[in-house]
């Protein structure tokens, strides 16, 4: 196990030093006079006080989460009552009070306005060496770049604040902050080294697959204000373009990661996951490191969320798959690894069943078995890093850019690399790849991994997908009413009558506007000031 640091700590005391050296000293002596020359003292302080800006990361594990997996068609949460933020997040009835765009944008610009001072103090500091101050200055840019490459798809058009206590509110041009995206990455990439000892240290070929994710995502021609206002109340997905050259920077970037040789898939799929797999060589690329509840700023409670409550047939986890993806073949492992409708409890043999409509299934990622007796101590520490980006995320980045480059032919032995790797052989190979090969790959490697909102933005399919509930099991009327007989016997839960509800308000709440996130309020319900509201909010 990699011994962590805690950061927050770390940071606080720079800063703490600081404010001590320069209001207690008395003395004339100028090398005690703390300025921007000599605030950052040497280079461990130097990348302290960028690592500081992981803190909101950090906090963002199940906002994530709750964002790209429990607002689509297959994620719900039963964490508290109706009016609860979660419920309201998985009926899609959120609007800018709800806490996870709140979070969301509080902690981008939190982790934004950290570099963003670690950049200037850093820069003008005597007393940090050159080396130190190019790879501290290259890891800043990388945050700033992965911060807004999350603000600007969540919520479009968005302030940039590239200096030290910026408070701009104006909101720029899409293509703009994606421009800043794109100069802080490349800018990272030319200055970190091409590979570093755990992925939780920022390396190059993390930079490169950054870069790809986002070219990716702005080749889809991300909708303006003015489009989102053009669709706000429709009820069909506005029609897909995509742009050949970023599509063509997407597959470069994605190539350069892949022919670097520093990357790789882990022979068994399930040895990604779990505190045993954590920030590991190959397949990880960047991690967030956590140390748990009560030691970092906040533990990764993706684990928490997923296994709330171990072997409890009663209760439901506070985020769980509302269908058991019947359209996903049952002979691909990851779906019983991924989608867990029975598990043994290692400790009394039980094995317990999870099958609708008597309980509900639990996100399988987020049971760590990777230690004897882990199922309980991960829900208690919520100390797995969180994984970021992977390898077989930059193996479909690529795949998917050759297919909409009508290169499918040269897409077949990325996305066959990721499904041998499934079966464990080329038995289910693909001889032909189309765009919905590629969609339907990312769903089946990539679930609860904060990947499918996006996706379905990208594809302009968010609406569709969302109105595809109507052939969930769930939805049909039989399961309205807690305490019916379905005609095999199967009683009905509250939970299952639940979840045909919250699969109903999606159906009839599945709009355009959904295409975006609300501008939010702040942290204690103010306004921020950032104008116009997102349209339908």
């Amino acid at each position: 196990m990699i011994m962590k640091k805690n950061y927050l700590f770390l940071l606080s005391a720079l800063l703490g030093a600081s404010v001590l050296l320069s209001s207690c000293s008395d003395s004339d002596d100028n090398s005690s006079v703390i300025n921007d020359e000599n605030v950052v003292k040497n280079d461990n302080e130097a990348f302290a006080l960028v690592n500081g800006a992981f803190q909101p990361f950090q906090k963002n594990g199940s906002i994530w989460t709750e964002l790209s997996d429990v607002a689509t068609e297959y994620g719900s949460s039963y964490f508290g009552n109706e009016d609860d933020d979660v419920i309201r997040t998985a009926r899609l009835t959120y609007d800018q009070t709800n806490n996870y765009p709140v979070k969301m944008w509080y902690n981008g610009y939190w982790a934004i306005g950290i570099v963003n001072d670690a950049i200037e103090k850093i820069s003008v500091s005597t007393k940090v060496s050159d080396a130190a101050k190019k790879e501290a200055i290259a890891r800043a840019k990388f945050i700033r770049g992965l911060a807004y490459s999350y603000l600007v798809l969540y919520f479009g058009e968005v302030p940039l604040r590239l200096t030290a206590n910026d408070a701009n509110t104006t909101r720029v041009a899409i293509d703009d902050v994606y421009n800043q995206v794109i100069a802080d990455l490349t800018a990272a990439e030319a200055d970190l080294p091409s590979k570093t000892s755990t992925p939780v240290t920022i390396s190059r070929g993390a930079a490169q697959a950054l870069l790809a994710r986002v070219y990716l995502q702005w080749a889809s021609n991300p909708l303006s204000l003015e489009q989102v206002e053009a669709i706000k109340s429709s009820k069909t997905d506005p029609a897909a373009s995509y742009d050949t050259n970023k599509l063509q920077k997407a597959l470069e970037y994605a190539l350069k990661v892949i022919d670097s040789g520093n990357y790789d898939l882990v022979s068994n799929f399930e040895n990604i996951f779990g505190r045993a797999n954590e920030s590991r060589a190959p397949e990880h690329i960047f991690t967030i490191h956590h140390d748990g509840d009560g030691i970092d700023i906040m533990g990764n409670h993706q684990s928490h969320c997923a296994w709330t409550y171990p072997f409890d047939t009663e209760k439901v986890s506070h985020i769980h798959p509302i269908s058991t993806f019947d359209e996903w073949p049952d002979d691909d492992p990851r779906k019983a690894f991924s989608i867990v409708t029975s598990i043994k409890d290692p400790e009394t043999g039980i094995t317990y069943s999870y099958l609708p409509p008597e309980t509900l299934p639990v996100f399988g990622k987020g049971v760590d078995r990777s230690y004897p007796n882990a199922e309980y101590e991960t829900i208690l520490l919520n100390d797995v890093d969180q994984i970021e980006i992977r390898y077989a995320e930059v193996l479909l980045e690529a795949a998917e850019a050759l297919v909409f480059l009508n290169r499918a032919d040269e897409a077949k032995p990325l996305i066959n690399k990721v499904r041998e790797r499934a079966y464990g052989d080329k038995s289910h190979d693909l001889e032909t790849v189309t765009l919905e090969d590629i969609q339907n790959e990312w769903q089946y490697e990539f679930v609860y991994e904060r990947k499918h909102w996006q996706n379905l933005v990208r594809w302009r399919t968010l609406i569709s997908t969302l109105k595809s509930v109507t052939k969930n099991e769930l939805y049909k009327d039989l399961y309205a009413v807690e305490g019916t007989i379905t005609p095999d016997g199967k009683k009905v839960s509250g939970h299952a009558a639940r979840s045909h509800s919250i699969l109903h308000s999606k159906y009839e709440n599945a709009i355009g506007k959904l295409y975006r996130y609300p501008i939010p309020n702040g942290v204690e319900g103010e306004d921020l000031g950032v104008r116009p509201q997102n349209p339908g909010y």
